[in-house]
């Protein structure tokens, strides 16, 4: 049976109530030249609900409906119509308002609405009792209706890229929350029951005004991500120490702080992602090293001018950046750093590298540009895998003779150097890096 068949034989299962709501929204979405003359909208499988527009139908009712990027500005009245409604997806349209007719909608459990041009949110929101998801990322809401605040079995809340002020003063009573975006509006403050939000386990506050937060942050011990970049912090509070379930990610970066509390990282042994780029950092604190996970860390353009010795026990880094900082020495340790596939350090004041370096084995980008080096060690020819090699604007006369043994080499940038080493540049061009000098 073909699909239009399919299609076909769903519509005649529907009442006549459903039937009509459903033409009515073909009609609307041929007119917007987003569906054929020729096509039906009807599935019979819950997987097509993700398609940019359909319609799926579970026990001879409409359970889904997504219309996403078709230019829509107005919905049917009819639509109100499909009664057993359990997710509708309306993303990347231009819609300007919703209906107040949305709690005829009492089983829906996502409304998808991101990327429209909302203005304002219909009190009747809070009628959905069992919705569990709300995407309204990059609308133009100012606030959220009060309302909001019934949808007791709400489990995501994503508001991203907004122009929210505020958000209402009960939303403590969404205790099952667990994913709350407000990133990228204008908020400069959180209502107290927002910190009784208790199960979250992804926040993001990033892009806001905030100058500071509540000791109340260290409440959210489940939680796996945190946000709270491109802020106005000039201080975290100590509590963030004891989010100790903190796994995929914490941005701190673009903020004003100028130094981390010695013990914030002691007990977050399980973090893989750390980026407190942007801020006026001058030192790290020793607990960084209890950062047993991490695969990546992102610390560039601070002010450090030392890294702690214990930043030799992330054994399972990946990549480290620590480009535009004032750093004259790297520990010895930093050879302990055996996984470490990718090392950014331009724009330092570096004279020296360690000769534990070449325990490096895995590395495959280094970046040493714009730095004080008048000498590389003997041991940088035990980087076996490394294909870039960027030492560009040092103070370099010669090349350790071991610089032969970079097989994997793929490119050697050495301009805005004095280097007189031809014989052994040669070596790396037969092979067929590509030098620049």
């Amino acid at each position: 049976m073909s699909e239009e068949q399919k299609s076909e034989q769903h519509i005649f299962s529907l009442d006549r109530r459903e039937k009509e709501a459903i033409r009515d929204f073909e009609q609307l979405l041929r007119e917007q030249g987003a569906l054929n003359p020729e096509t039906r909208l009807l599935y019979s499988s819950s997987e097509e609900v993700h398609q940019t527009v359909s319609v799926v139908v579970e026990n001879n009712t409409v359970v889904a409906v997504s219309a996403r990027y078709c230019g829509l500005t107005t919905l049917p009245a009819s639509l109100g119509q499909l009664t057993r409604l359990r997710e509708l997806d309306l993303t990347g349209n231009r819609l300007t308002v919703l209906p107040e007719t949305l709690d005829r909608w009492p089983d829906l459990q996502k409304l998808a609405l991101d990327d429209n041009l909302l203005t304002a949110l219909p009190e009747s929101l809070g009628n959905l009792l069992k919705l569990r998801e709300l995407h309204v990322e990059a609308n133009r809401l100012t606030t959220l209706p009060a309302s909001i605040c019934q949808l007791i079995t709400l489990e995501a809340l994503r508001c991203y890229n907004n122009r929210l002020t505020d958000l209402p003063a009960n939303i403590g009573q969404l205790t099952q929350l667990r994913d709350i975006s407000v990133g990228h509006n204008l908020l400069e403050k959180l209502p107290e029951s927002f910190w009784h939000l208790e199960h979250l386990q992804v926040l993001n506050l990033a892009e806001n005004r905030f100058t500071s937060l509540p000791e109340s942050l260290g409440n959210f011990s489940d939680l796996q991500t945190l946000d709270l970049g491109h802020n106005l912090l000039v201080a975290l509070p100590e509590s963030l120490a004891r989010l100790t379930n903190l796994t995929f990610f914490l941005y701190l970066s673009n903020n004003r702080l100028t130094s981390l509390s010695p013990s914030l990282f002691a007990n977050m042994s399980k973090l893989r992602y750390l980026n407190v780029t942007d801020n006026q950092l001058t030192a790290l604190p020793e607990s960084i090293g209890r950062l047993t996970n991490l695969i990546e860390l992102r610390l560039y353009n601070n002010t450090l001018t030392t890294l702690p010795e214990s930043l030799g026990h992330l054994s399972k880094l990946k990549e480290l950046h620590l480009m535009h900082n004032q750093l004259l020495s790297l520990p010895e340790t930093l050879g302990n750093l055996v996984n470490l596939k990718e090392l950014r350090l331009s724009d330092n004041r570096l004279e020296t590298l360690p000769a534990s370096l070449g325990n490096l084995t895995q590395l495959k980008i280094l970046d040493l540009r714009n730095n004080c080096l008048t000498a590389l060690p003997a041991s940088l020819g035990q980087l076996s895998k490394l294909t870039h090699l960027d030492l560009r604007a040092n103070r370099l006369r010669t090349l350790p003779s071991t610089i032969g043994a970079l097989t994997q080499l793929e490119k050697l940038d050495l301009r805005w150097n004095k280097v007189n080493s031809s014989e052994r540049l040669q070596q790396l061009e037969l092979r067929g890096s590509v030098l620049y000098t």
